[in-house]
């Protein structure tokens, strides 16, 4: 067999070292589910030819803006722009954020024009603020490229997909930190183990969580993310969110038992990302992603508007352009010891509860709203205190020293709606927890095991379901939308809501809370 035919940009032996061209030499498919079955298959990365004519065919086909430059705009202002400097020495565009160019397999030339192609991107997409990214996907790129200037045009042609449904690259820091919080919310909801193990050894589980795109672009060896990336040019943003959930899961199994320290979690876990070989194949890393049953591409999307909207009202912006350490922090906040002070739970146990909270409540500190120490045991009292707040977070210590509560997603003024009756409202994002005498939480069966929900029944119900509350215009304002019963095949909406309250008793999920069960009841608004 003929030697493939790398480019002038790529290491001929690093190149054989990491990619076999052992496969077909063309691809005639062109329906999209079959597109799809054979980008997960790995059918052209057997192929250096091959996987160069798929990207090229793939990004040509991407949805633009009307004006969006092309190759003869690189050709035209590459001089200018790169000008007589050393191509080793050409700056970083600020968008980076001090990103470094992973080089691949890439010759010293092909690092230099990595930066080329960079600044010049930079010149053409003012808009674009903030995109640590983009390094990584020009440097693969460019692997499979004829010349700079084809690079250039693919790259940009993703940056500029106007396609509102096809989500391809963060460009802004409000973009990119939603982003991080969604990873934090599906990590805690598919990667538990995982998720358990970051919480244990972490001060502040959400700044390793805003690592998760480092790992893919950038720590990845060059054969596991052109892999990702073959998968990801088919079927989009989602695909970065299942590869990185497996990683974690990956890291997990062979990290448990280890000892790991809060300073080091983030590096042990790059570390482990640059050395997945040991690990796993880039087809069972790939496995291992689609293996996981994730919410849809829409749901997603709506999760993301939700945690955007949350990150605005904090005051980041779509051109924010500096990521300063103060201001993730102020981004990602924790429960500070010196601001937190409870009857019930640590400050450790309160960060332990907090991570399991959705991350754009998560970003809130908690505001004390009632406490049997300070407002009494009435009931009723407690309703005046809370109502008019959501979410809120309940504590219970009772007379056996045993601490429990529950998370509670909609105002309890809604119970107010039923002309006094008791009836269920509320999300399938409420959850109950137990802190004492062993930690656990225990969430909507559905949110695991979707397919135990029933096929939705044409007869009307003997008993009418409750009302629900109007939804609003603002698709950023469904919150938790993927735990809605608009998601799911259920024959009843009540079988969505966990959260009820009478005169005489609390009920949330199957946890009945009356007046004369706890000594110590605490509820914070988040």
């Amino acid at each position: 067999m003929d030697p493939p035919g790398y480019n002038c940009f790529v290491d001929r032996d690093k190149m054989d070292a990491a990619v076999q061209d052992l496969g077909p030499k063309e691809l005639s498919c062109t329906e999209l589910q079959e597109l799809k079955q054979l980008a997960r298959q790995g059918y052209w990365a057997r192929s250096y030819a091959l996987r160069g004519k798929v990207y090229q065919r793939l990004i040509r086909d991407i949805p633009c803006r009307t004006v969006t430059p092309d190759a003869s705009v690189y050709s035209d202002i590459v001089g200018k722009i790169v000008g007589k400097h050393s191509t080793s020495s050409l700056p970083l565009p600020e968008f980076v954020d001090n990103t470094q160019v992973p080089s691949y397999c890439l010759n010293p030339r092909g690092e230099g024009a990595v930066r080329k192609i960079l600044l010049c991107i930079a010149n053409q997409f003012p808009d674009v603020s903030f995109c640590p990214a983009l390094p990584a996907v020009v440097a693969l790129l460019l692997h499979y490229s004829t010349d700079e200037a084809q690079c250039f045009e693919n790259a940009c042609r993703i940056l500029a997909c106007n396609d509102p449904s096809r989500k391809l690259m963060d460009q802004s820091f409000l973009a990119f930190e939603s982003s991080c919080m969604t990873f934090g919310d599906l990590v805690n909801k598919y990667c538990q183990a995982a998720h358990k193990l970051m919480v244990a050894v972490s001060e502040d589980v959400l700044q390793v969580y805003a690592d998760w795109q480092r790992w893919l672009f950038g720590e990845l060896p060059l054969n596991y993310f052109a892999r990702v990336f073959d998968v990801f040019l088919v079927e989009g943003y989602k695909v970065l969110y299942r590869v990185a959930l497996a990683i974690l899961k990956f890291f997990h199994k062979v990290r448990a038992g280890q000892p790991l320290e809060s300073d080091s979690v983030k590096q042990d876990i790059r570390a482990f990302v640059r050395d997945i070989a040991k690990t796993v194949s880039p087809e069972k890393l790939l496995e291992k992603a689609f293996a996981i049953r994730l919410f849809s591409r829409k749901e997603i999307q709506l999760l993301q508007m939700a945690n955007e909207k949350a990150l605005k009202q904090k005051g980041i912006t779509v051109k924010q352009k500096s990521v300063s350490l103060s201001k993730r922090q102020f981004v990602h906040l924790a429960v500070h010891a010196e601001n937190f002070h409870s009857e019930i739970v640590s400050v450790k146990e309160m960060r332990d509860i907090w991570s399991w909270v959705p991350e754009r409540f998560a970003l809130c500190q908690p505001l004390l709203l009632f406490s049997s120490l300070q407002h009494g045991y009435s009931l009723t009292r407690f309703y005046f205190q809370c109502e008019g707040h959501e979410p809120t977070l309940l504590l219970i210590k009772t007379t056996h020293k045993e601490v429990c509560g529950a998370y509670l997603s909609t105002d309890w003024s809604e119970r107010n709606k039923f002309g006094g009756k008791v009836a269920f409202f509320g999300t399938g994002e409420c959850f109950v927890f137990r802190l004492q005498p062993e930690v656990q939480r225990y969430e909507w069966v559905v949110i695991k095991h979707p397919e135990l929900t029933k096929p939705v029944s044409l007869e009307v119900p003997a008993t009418p379901s409750p009302p629900c509350r109007p939804v609003s215009s603002d698709p950023a304002d469904r919150l938790s939308p993927f735990l809605a019963a608009r998601h799911f095949n259920l024959p009843s909406k009540t079988e969505s809501m966990f959260m009820a309250g009478g005169n005489d008793c609390l009920i949330i999920g199957r946890l009945l809370a009356e007046k004369w069960i706890f000594t110590r009841p605490t509820l914070w608004s988040i």
